[in-house]
């Protein structure tokens, strides 16, 4: 799932981001509110973190701008504004949840779960393909009714190859994703991390789900 932090405070979207990257998310970071509305308006989020004191473009303005466009995307309002009144206002505007800093990254990621399970969903929560099942908001995988047993980079790359079964996944493409880095083409991270995946979701089954494409990358499909 993919999530645009929208936060002017280079340590707290820092922080922001490796956290959620950690959890297997992938993660967009814009520093004004004017990159901030133009990825909202252009990318396909399932989430928008969003600050209400920013550069160039307040928070509420955004908000306002993403509904006007008839985007539906899930928005958090995470701001040091902690009255009533702007919680209210946050929420009346459109905004699924309205956390105040300082907070716990612990109960950020709660909401954050909290959140995408309840929607709007563009896609469904539980993706199969073959004998495989991804739980995208548990972050659960399974092979046959056996829960596998993850990393959360582990989760991320699955997650990424069965969100575009069937469809050739580049090096580069996977770096940017899963890692978010620049594809060095000395640095063998991608195929070490599809062996591991392989070793975990494929090597005990018959039937193979993860394939080489030469001189490509990888793709994930039933076969």
């Amino acid at each position: 799932m993919r999530i645009l932090i929208v936060e002017d405070e280079k340590k707290t979207a820092n922080y922001l981001k490796k956290g959620l990257l950690e959890n297997g998310y992938v993660v967009d970071v814009a520093e004004d509110g004017e990159d901030g509305l133009h990825l909202a308006t252009t990318g396909d989020y399932d989430l928008v973190i969003l600050d209400i004191m920013l550069p160039e473009r307040d928070g509420w303005s955004i908000i306002t701008e993403i509904r006007r466009a008839g985007r539906q995307t899930p928005v958090l309002f995470l701001t040091a504004r902690d009255s009533v009144a702007d919680r209210v206002k946050g929420l009346e505007m459109g905004a699924d949840d309205y956390l105040v800093k300082p907070f716990a990254f612990s109960e950020l990621l709660a909401r954050v779960r909290s959140i995408l399970r309840r929607g709007p969903a563009r896609q469904p929560e539980v993706l199969k393909i073959a004998d495989l099942e991804l739980d995208l908001v548990k972050h659960k995988a399974s092979r046959a009714g056996q829960r596998l047993d993850l990393t959360p980079k582990e989760f991320a790359l699955l997650s990424l190859l069965v969100r575009r079964a069937g469809e050739a996944l580049s090096r580069t493409l996977i770096a940017e994703q899963v890692w978010d880095m620049n594809f060095d083409s000395d640095n063998n991270v991608i195929d070490v991390a599809i062996r591991r995946l392989r070793r975990k979701m494929d090597d005990p089954y018959a039937r193979k789900l993860v394939h080489t494409v030469r001189g490509v990358g990888y793709v994930l499909e039933e076969r």
